[in-house]
């Protein structure tokens, strides 16, 4: 394997625990429109955009609304929460601290907005350690395909096959191994329903980024020598 020069988070479950905040607004959005939460919703939205799951929810559920305004409606919903109770996962700093110092290039692929996620980064003291950053409505097609880390490692200026993908859902791990990447499964409590799959397919898996920061994995993937 080629030296790892690029490291490409996904934000919810990944890198943010804020999976939760997501199963909120499903429950709170359709049961106000009388529905509930299909048991397959969640996984079927879970590798599109904002723009995508917003027509597939209106298809879905026959409603009579524009994607525009549900995209508004669930930021609104998802905001406070995400500014103010949203945290990083145990050991997040701590890994980025690392690569930081060690001259690793971090981005962010995410279907979420900025206006959500920006803030919350912000208020976990994180966000000054990304190099880049890629929104999937900057791209042509969302997180079951390949662009949107395509992207970010072309704002990196890291080759796919120097750069690793954290994801927490298949659809993204199999994306971006399609492209090159080295991609690393992250476990999530809230979308265990693939994690079979995710260690089926990706080059590696972690349940917490303690694991990653140990030190005969880390210098394994980072090539890193010792002082």
């Amino acid at each position: 394997m080629s030296k790892i020069t690029g490291v490409i988070f996904d934000l919810d479950g990944t890198l943010l625990d804020s999976m939760w905040v997501w199963d909120k607004v499903d429950v709170d959005f359709l049961g106000a429109r009388g529905f509930e939460v299909p048991e397959d919703y969640q996984q079927a939205i879970a590798a599109m955009g904002f723009q995508e799951t917003a027509m597939y929810t209106i298809q879905r559920f026959g409603l009579k609304e524009k994607a525009e305004d549900i995209i508004e409606e669930w930021n609104d919903m998802a905001q406070r929460t995400y500014h103010n109770e949203v945290k990083v996962k145990p050991y997040a700093k701590e890994l980025l601290e690392q690569l930081r110092k060690d001259g690793i290039k971090i981005g962010i692929a995410t279907a979420a907005y900025g206006t959500l996620f920006e803030e919350c980064l912000k208020k976990n003291g994180v966000w000054e350690y990304f190099d880049a950053i890629t929104e999937t409505k900057e791209v042509p097609r969302g997180k079951g395909f390949p662009d949107v880390y395509l992207r970010t490692a072309e704002k990196l200026g890291c080759e796919p096959g120097k750069c690793m993908v954290l994801e927490d859902i298949h659809p993204g791990i199999l994306a971006a191994k399609s492209a090159g990447f080295y991609t690393m499964g992250v476990y999530e409590r809230n979308s265990e329903h693939g994690w079979k799959e995710i260690q089926r397919d990706a080059h590696g898996t972690i349940r917490s980024f303690q694991e990653l920061l140990e030190q005969d994995l880390y210098q394994s993937l980072f090539c890193v020598e010792e002082s």
